[in-house]
This record gives structure tokens, sequence and C-alpha cells, in this order.
């Protein structure tokens, strides 16, 4: 949404459409979980009297909207995707199906996974966790606000500490906001590695695939 309240930025889209096709040109196989926060959060919906469970089903509807929005500006840019959703919605999009999204990887095509885990409870964390397990990933990068993992919101707390590496235990014993507890919890299970940094420097999505020290990694 970029400075916006809420919605979508078109220019800001363009912007990490254009960082993945940059990726996508060194031969890496991209599969995109997208979040749809910017449109609507079921679990601030449920402050406002609507069900928990109607209020994710709404919020992974959002995660579609965005998954669009993402395909489009990586079309117009002749990279190849497929959006596969969780919940059907066979006019706009195909079916997750495990498979499906590895033979896509296959091709050469950027996949963009929407709905998260079609279940409601289940954030969009732990839709990435469980997606690059499914789909075999190296690695679980989170683009996100801030450069890394903190010892406190450092947006409040101007002197929080950051931690260029950290272990799956130190973030569930410290209970720090990197992803939700499900997330880290099926990553350490399977030792999938997470990478948390800024989405909103430009690069860094190339950056932190060549292998460049910045944001924090967490691993055994």
């Amino acid at each position: 949404m970029g400075s916006q309240p809420f919605g979508l930025d078109p220019d800001v889209v363009r912007r990490i459409a254009e960082e993945v096709r940059e990726v996508h040109g060194l031969g890496v196989e991209v599969a995109m979980v997208i979040g749809g926060g910017n449109i609507y959060r079921g679990l601030s919906a449920e402050g406002r009297g609507i069900d928990r469970v109607t209020g994710d089903h709404m919020g992974m509807l959002a995660t579609v909207i965005n998954s669009l929005a993402v395909q489009d500006a990586l079309e117009h840019l002749e990279v190849h995707t497929r959006v596969l959703s969780a919940i059907e919605i066979r006019q706009v999009a195909e079916p997750y199906i495990r498979r499906r999204a590895l033979r896509h990887l296959e091709k050469g095509r950027v996949v963009i996974i929407a709905a998260g885990t079609g279940n409601p409870y289940f954030t969009t964390d732990s839709a990435a966790a469980l997606r690059a397990m499914e789909v075999k990933a190296e690695v679980l990068l989170k683009a996100t606000q801030v450069d890394g993992v903190y010892s406190a919101d450092p947006r409040k707390e101007p002197a929080a500490r950051r931690f260029e590496e950290i272990t799956y235990l130190q973030v569930l014993e410290k209970g720090l906001k990197v992803m939700d507890a499900t997330a880290i919890s099926l990553c350490m299970d399977n030792r999938v590695p997470i990478i948390i940094f800024n989405l909103a420097t430009r690069g860094n999505i190339r950056r932190v695939v060549m292998g460049e020290r910045i944001g924090s990694i967490v691993k055994e």
C-alpha cells in the first residue's frame, strides 16, 4: 500500500514486480505467498463485531486481490506467472495443488500463492512456511517493513537491538514478533532458514538471494 493508509499503490506493486523479475532472470525459482493486510485483516475485524472465521475468509479474498495485482504487474514485464489459490475461485486463479505448483516452478514460472492455507486462524506466515515445505524451498524470505529481527519494536523503542543471526528456539523463548509461533516451529522442524529483511529498500530481494548479509537470519 506504500504510504497510503490502505489499498494498493501501483508504483509499489510495479517496483516489487521489477525486483522479482530481476531475481527470476538469475534462474531462481520463485514462489510468492502474498498477504492481504493492506485491504483487510481478519483478526482486527473480530474487534468490530465480525465473526473471526468470517473475517479470516474475507482476509483470504483480499490476498487474492493482491495476488492478481502482482500477477498483472509481472505479466506486463513479460514474466510468466500462475496464481494458485487455496480457496477455489477458478475464474481468476487455479486451485492450489502441490504437484501443480512444482510443475509451474520447473517450467520457469513465478508461482503466486493466494488465500493462505485456506483455513481460518492461520496467518500468512503459517501459509508461507507450509508452502515452503511443500515446494521444497531452500529458504523462506520474509519481505516486511523492518530490516530484521529486533529485541523489541524498533518503531516504539529506538534502543531495541537487531539480531544478525538468531535461532528458532531463541525467537520462540523470547516471544519475538518475527513470525507467528506456528510458522517458526514448522521451519524449525524442517530446518528451513528464514531471512527477514526490509522490502522498502530497492534491490533488497536480489541482495538477499545473492547472499549479502542484510536483515536477520533465523536458523538452527
